[in-house]
């Protein structure tokens, strides 16, 4: 047998994947019960594909359901793998690939957004440096005294990113992130 391991260090031998791995946002909707978020990650980590972002929440408190929106890079065999592994798991109610439904619509993504938390430290001009930047992201300002300010900004992840790198200059002390939640356009629903 002339198996090799995959580029991303997998413990699956099978042959080499010649297709490229893409960024790709899935939703999944589970039962809200104890081990099924560690079933579904597992998936990905018995692979040895890394999680770039994952959001959980009970989204129908009378049937007790959670989505889970997972962001992460893989090619498309192995996305479809997970699908139908994930669609055997006796909890989870549905799996779509967010990533290939909006391409199928014409649309270059789904839409996602996350929240983040950023807390900056300064004094003077990086003080009022920070502030006029946090204006012109539309971040808010949600606690402060003389030393700091903790903003509060949401959208794309770009966005975050790019707010981030400009605060690392001017006293950016720490940042908590929420993760994408994602949907995509249209009537239809998950």
């Amino acid at each position: 047998m002339n198996a090799q391991l995959q580029p991303t260090g997998s413990a699956y031998f099978i042959t080499k994947e010649t297709a490229k791995a893409e960024k790709r946002t899935l939703a999944v909707l589970v039962d809200n019960e104890p081990g099924v978020l560690a079933r579904v990650i597992g998936l990905f980590s018995g692979r040895g594909y890394n999680i770039d972002s994952l959001t959980v929440s009970e989204t129908e408190h009378e049937q007790h359901l959670s989505r889970i929106t997972i962001v992460t890079h893989a090619t498309p065999h192995v996305i479809e793998q997970i699908k139908h592994q994930l669609e055997r798991i006796v909890p989870v109610h549905r799996v779509v690939d967010l990533t290939q439904v909006a391409r199928e619509r014409q649309h270059d993504h789904p839409l996602e957004r996350e929240l983040a938390l950023i807390k900056v430290k300064g004094k003077g001009e990086a003080r009022v440096e920070a502030l006029r930047l946090a204006d012109a992201f539309r971040a808010h300002v949600i606690d402060a005294n003389t030393e700091h300010f903790i903003f509060e900004i949401t959208g794309r992840v770009s966005k975050i990113e790019q707010f981030i790198a400009i605060m690392k200059p001017l006293g950016l002390v720490e940042v908590c992130r929420t993760g994408v939640a994602a949907m995509n356009r249209g009537p239809e629903g998950l």
